[in-house]
């Protein structure tokens, strides 16, 4: 069965009133033929999302509805391995307890600079030990801070991490590792990096998508050897001893708003 999940606005809930109203849930999914797999809660931004089995979205909704109608403000039709990817490992909380976890998550993306022009400049063979490098630098800094590979672009690496910090750490260590190989390698690698956080449901009905979106486009406008970041990243980092340069507002291509962009700072960190 298709595989759901549903975004709400509460507020006001608190931890225990969104676990009985799970527990409400299942005591009655089954006439529905839907099984609720989790939910997250995050009381400060005052959002649950709910990760439903079910034979369409109507009978999901029907459940929330009947249960006790808190119905979601939207819901989509999701692909397992992308909750997994960014979502991580799905946990069924423990029933009727309050269970509080953010679905706020922080997504890089990686890119080798000048990587159109690798096999024509270096060759077949030059070209993959140097891609490579990039992919042993870069799951070693994912890994390493608790992040999970979504998948690999060709040319980079997309990642996401439960906690921004973790993710601005990782774009850091990322820069002084190339940097590191850079000082014996026959090849240098440059490297760009972008990273923007924010939660699954986004307002254009996609599992992250602006989220997803803002993180590719930072990455491409990111000089090599650079890391550029959304302002959420950088306000969410505050306290981490991490630095950030403010690089003014931009256009941003598929934004229709400027976005403030700052530069996250590796060199000295």
């Amino acid at each position: 069965m298709p595989l759901y999940m549903d975004r709400h606005e509460v507020p006001e809930a608190t931890a225990r009133e969104v676990a009985e109203g799970h527990v409400r849930d299942v005591a009655i999914q089954d006439r529905f033929g839907v099984e609720y797999l989790t939910y997250w809660h995050d009381p400060d931004a005052g959002t649950a999302f709910c990760l439903a089995r079910g034979p369409s979205k109507d009978a999901v909704e029907a459940v929330h509805r009947e249960a006790h109608g808190m119905v979601a403000s939207r819901i989509i039709e999701v692909e397992d391995s992308m909750v997994y990817a960014f979502l991580g490992r799905v946990v069924e909380p423990p029933t009727g307890e309050p269970f509080i976890e953010t679905a706020f998550r922080t997504i890089l993306f990686t890119d080798i600079v000048g990587s159109t022009s690798l096999t024509q400049r270096l060759g077949d063979a030059g070209a993959m030990a140097l891609l490579r490098s990039h992919d042993r630098i870069v799951r070693e800094a994912v890994t390493a801070n608790g992040g999970r590979e979504v998948k690999h672009t060709g040319d980079g690496i997309m990642a996401s991490f439960n906690l921004v910090g973790d993710a601005a750490t990782a774009a850091v260590r990322i820069q002084q590792k190339v940097a590191d190989h850079n000082v014996s390698a026959a090849n240098p690698l440059s490297l760009r990096v972008g990273l923007a956080a924010g939660e699954p449901v986004t307002e254009g009905g996609d599992l992250f998508g602006a989220v997803v979106q803002l993180a590719a486009r930072l990455c491409q406008e990111a000089e090599g050897d650079h890391v550029l970041c959304s302002s959420a990243v950088r306000d969410l980092s505050l306290g981490k001893r991490l630095r950030f340069v403010d690089r003014g507002e931009t256009m941003i291509r598929g934004f229709n708003d400027t976005i403030r962009v700052y530069e996250l700072v590796w060199a000295d960190a």
